[in-house]
């Protein structure tokens, strides 16, 4: 059985064409075809069938649309009905948008392997796929919602398999085809700059330079911005004489062997928590938000860049994971994981992040060396792996970033993969990015985590004592599930017994540890990342300081300025080791510690003297 989308939509069963009837059901078969053996709900058809305005029957009928495919396609395919809608099933079946993006991932990999012949004529293969506009014969919903991305893919195919050309030294035969193309794409910098290569090394300079004029005027008109860096150093090269010299195709010695690109997703995820308990309303939100809108149901950006931020403790990386493995059926490439900050605080080293991702995606050690054999630069790796997850469907998961300059180059440069972060700091600066602040649990979630972890029976026999290790806890998920954890593993303690050694501020602390559940050990090492000085005055704030404060009692106790005070306490803030709570009688913003991150502020060690401070301060 062979399918058709990229055209009019169109199924074959060995020679015989199969005649499908009406724009309904060859969307229907389209959209089933498009999700690659998953399961399309009802709504998803019923929204891409009639947009905004589904009849009242719209069940009745996709289930009429669904018997007449049964009927046509006949034994060799199952359309199955599987909750909450219908599944495709065709094993062994050629569908054209498949082996499309095949053909264009093994080009791109010979491409940048510099075997431009393979390279060239893979992508001239997979482009010859194409037999006019994609899904010309469906209803206008399913073509504004998956045509744009079909599109983009074949114009990335294309101007990639125009540069395997230029390679090769076919520029005198491209100038024809790249005349048509910039004419028709006028803002698309990459054909532009390729068409300036072509007519240069044509000895056609004039020409070239006049391209690129009349592009930034294009550019400014249109879109009102100036040229790209690449469109920029083409222009640049011409001036330069720097565009004559083609690229060195791959030594025989060094070829590589082409490669299969996987089939199989990649997971480098962190397995998810059995006893995820609580978060509801933000594990909604964040998988609400990494959910695909149909273009034609898109009012305005949703980013596909999410943050979540909190103090250590909080559960940021749990809900993280958890949400990626909720989601991993809308990122069939895979589930990317990458940790950016050690137990210290030390920032992992960008270039080393770049090669594991690298290599989990399918390079080679070989793959990240120069031609000479030297490791590759920094700006090399950042530019092959924004190639190597351009148009894949991934979820990657950056867990405790430092700061905005470790985590830009790691973003991924094309809307198909999306990020997750998590980070104590609320990085502000990164592009087309949502913010989830999580603070400690509600009352009722956090017993709802020590049931899940102890057993309900406990919290019901001694609700008083539960509610008592709940505001010990401070309800912070760590310091629950180390609570919870000590209470599994002596079923012979009564909650109550936990309850009292939590009772005592000076002992509080060091009881909530179980394994390489440690509130001490985490709490500290956040605090211990921050410079000296900024230690001392944490510290003198937490023993003197009342619950709850504001910047000018602050600044009485660090003999500083109130704005010095202010601008201190708002970089805790900022960090989240402090937790602004809102004004007071006065309209002055008031501040507090959680409680656990109070108590061991009051107990660490080693801090500079006195004078030193004043003198730093």
């Amino acid at each position: 059985m062979e399918f058709q989308l990229l055209g009019p939509v169109e199924a074959r069963d060995g020679a015989r064409h199969i005649a499908l009837s009406g724009s309904k059901v060859h969307t229907v078969l389209a959209v089933l075809l498009l999700a690659r053996g998953r399961v399309v709900s009802d709504d998803r058809l019923s929204e891409l069938l009639w947009g905004w305005d589904p009849p009242a029957t719209r069940n009745a009928q996709i289930y009429t649309y669904i018997s007449r495919l049964r009927k046509l396609l006949g034994p060799g395919v199952d359309l199955v009905r599987r909750q909450p809608g219908y599944q495709l099933v065709a094993d062994g079946a050629h569908v054209d948008v498949v082996e499309f993006e095949r053909l264009q991932r093994v080009g791109r990999r010979a491409l940048e392997e510099r075997r431009f012949g393979e390279a060239a004529e893979t992508l001239r293969r997979a482009l010859d796929l194409w037999q006019g506009p994609a899904l010309a014969n469906v209803t206008p919903y399913l073509a504004e919602a998956e045509l744009p991305q079909l599109e983009e893919v074949r114009m990335s195919a294309l101007e990639h398999r125009i540069e395997a050309d230029l390679a090769l030294g076919r520029h005198g035969l491209l100038i024809s085809e790249l005349t048509g193309l910039v004419a028709e794409f006028p803002v698309r910098e990459r054909l532009r700059a390729q068409l300036m290569t072509a007519l240069y090394r044509c000895a056609r300079q004039a020409e070239a330079l006049h391209a690129y004029h009349e592009g930034r005027e294009v550019l400014a008109e249109e879109l009102g911005v100036d040229p790209g860096p690449d469109l920029t150093a083409t222009y640049q090269a011409v001036l330069s004489g720097e565009l004559g010299t083609l690229p060195q195709p791959q030594p025989a010695p060094m070829s590589l062997p082409d490669r299969p690109v996987p089939a199989e997703p990649v997971v480098m995820m962190p397995p998810p928590l059995a006893d995820f308990s609580g978060r509801e309303r933000e594990f909604d939100e964040l998988c609400g938000r990494l959910t695909p809108v149909p273009a034609h149901r898109r009012s305005a950006f949703r980013p596909r860049r999410l943050l979540i931020t909190g103090m250590p403790g909080v559960g940021k990386t749990a809900l993280a994971v958890q949400v990626a493995h909720a989601m991993a059926a809308e990122f069939p490439d895979g589930l990317l994981y990458a940790r950016l900050c050690d137990d210290d605080g030390v920032a992992a080293d960008c270039a080393e992040v770049l090669i594991t991702l690298l290599r989990a995606l399918g390079d080679t050690a070989e793959d990240m060396l120069t031609p000479y054999g030297e490791p590759a630069r920094m700006d090399d790796l950042v530019r092959r792996y924004r190639t190597r997850t351009a148009g894949r469907k991934l979820l990657i998961l950056f867990d405790d970033a430092a700061n905005e300059l470790q985590l830009d180059p790691l973003l991924p440069a094309t809307a198909d993969a999306a990020v997750l972060v998590t980070s104590r700091s609320r990085l502000s600066a990164v592009p087309g990015s949502w913010t989830v602040a999580l603070d400690p649990m509600e009352t009722g979630e956090s017993l709802a985590l020590l049931a899940t972890i102890a057993g309900g029976a406990r919290i019901a026999a001694e609700p008083q004592a539960a509610h008592a290790v709940v505001e010990a806890c401070g309800r912070l998920p760590l310091a629950l599930r180390a609570a919870a954890a000590r209470l599994a593993t002596r079923p012979h303690w009564p909650m109550s017994r936990v309850a009292r050694r939590l009772a005592d501020p000076a002992s509080r602390v060091e009881e909530l540890r179980a394994g390489t559940l440690d509130v001490r050990r985490t709490l500290s090492a956040a605090l211990r990342q921050r410079p000296a000085q900024d230690r001392e005055l944490i510290h003198r704030i937490a023993v003197r300081a009342g619950r709850e404060f504001t910047a000018a009692g602050a600044a009485l106790l660090l003999r500083v300025p109130e704005d010095t005070a202010e601008e201190f306490l708002e970089r805790l803030v900022e960090v989240s080791l402090l937790e602004a709570r809102g004004i007071d009688a006065t309209g002055a913003l008031c501040y507090r510690f959680h409680p656990l991150l109070r108590l061991t502020a009051t107990s660490l060690e080693e801090f500079p003297a006195e004078g030193e401070l004043l003198r730093a301060g």
